[in-house]
């Protein structure tokens, strides 16, 4: 496969799924404002330091309002990981690409771009809790007719690579932002403001269910646990990795468990040691440190992917 084309496929499905997460984001933050104590302040800043973008964000809007953010992550086209932005982007890909994937791969892709215009010409601030689900659904449509239509050749598992890589490195930010951010103060530990905000975070990956039919309690220890080492859970970090490394051994040609490119290394050994790894591991060396590591590591094997296969 070109280097071009196989590039393309990878950040389509990067940025589609990169939409959906600030969509996630936002929707649940304003879900969980819904549920909060009379008078708590409201936290919206936290969500901007997910995205790793505050700098950016101050220097175009300053104050960190709910205004402010819901414009800047949803409709903002100078923010290239704004929601509008990374849809016009995965349709630019998809465009480049149309004689590779199927058509109704590109029909989905351009009605999800024209879904998101067409609200951000609206503009409308306080429709936007209707608008963040429609982004939810239409990515999972994209995923499902990708899944049913391309031919599970060497351009689909590069898709899946850059979804999959893509979605763990989300995953781990929403956690990191949670776990040192989002609670005001140590006091409220253990609080019911404390097990709202772990059932948003839960339902920031849709994992609330799924949490709740295998353990009842909601723990800051049992949700960490399960959204980075569960091993069947569609989004935890683990379920991730241990996908996209079947994608790249399909890619590479290399049997499990052995190596040929430094991409298939930095990748298998990543995943090798989330394997090995338990909660109480990850606690001891501190969530936070554990998680800043660990998003490290995924941009060290997204450069490695670059230079194997995209910058020939």
């Amino acid at each position: 496969m070109l280097s071009r084309v196989a590039d393309s496929i990878y950040w389509m499905n990067r940025y589609v799924e990169r939409a959906e997460n600030v969509a996630r984001f936002v929707d649940v933050n304003l879900n969980l404002l819904l549920d909060a104590p009379v008078g708590m302040e409201q936290q919206w800043e936290p969500i901007v330091i997910t995205t790793g973008d505050q700098e950016f964000f101050r220097q175009r809007y300053g104050e960190a309002t709910a205004e402010n953010i819901l414009k800047f992550l949803t409709f903002d086209r100078e923010y290239p990981n704004s929601i509008i932005s990374c849809l016009r982007s995965a349709r630019e890909n998809a465009r480049s690409v149309r004689e590779v994937i199927s058509s109704e791969m590109w029909e989905q892709v351009n009605d999800f771009y024209l879904m998101v215009t067409e609200a951000a010409d609206g503009g409308l601030i306080s429709e936007l809790h209707h608008f963040f689900p429609q982004v939810k659904m239409a990515s999972h449509l994209f995923a499902g007719v990708m899944e049913a239509t391309m031919a599970h050749t060497e351009g689909w598992h590069f898709g899946q690579l850059g979804r999959l890589l893509e979605r763990a490195d989300k995953t781990g930010r929403i956690l990191d932002v949670k776990y040192y951010i989002l609670l005001p103060a140590v006091t409220d530990v253990g609080s019911s403001l404390d097990d709202l905000q772990w059932i948003a975070l839960l339902k920031s990956a849709s994992a609330y269910e799924m949490y709740r039919k295998r353990q009842y309690r909601i723990t800051p220890r049992g949700v960490t646990e399960f959204l980075i080492l569960n091993r069947e859970f569609p989004r935890s970090i683990l379920f991730c990795l241990l996908q996209a490394e079947r994608s790249l051994h399909e890619i590479s040609g290399t049997p499990p468990g052995t190596w040929r490119t430094d991409s298939d290394r930095a990748l298998g050994r990543l995943r090798s040691e989330l394997d090995y790894l338990t909660i109480d591991e990850i606690t001891q060396q501190g969530l936070h440190e554990f998680l800043d590591n660990l998003e490290v590591r995924l941009n060290e094997v997204g450069e490695k992917i670059f230079a194997d296969f995209f910058a020939l």
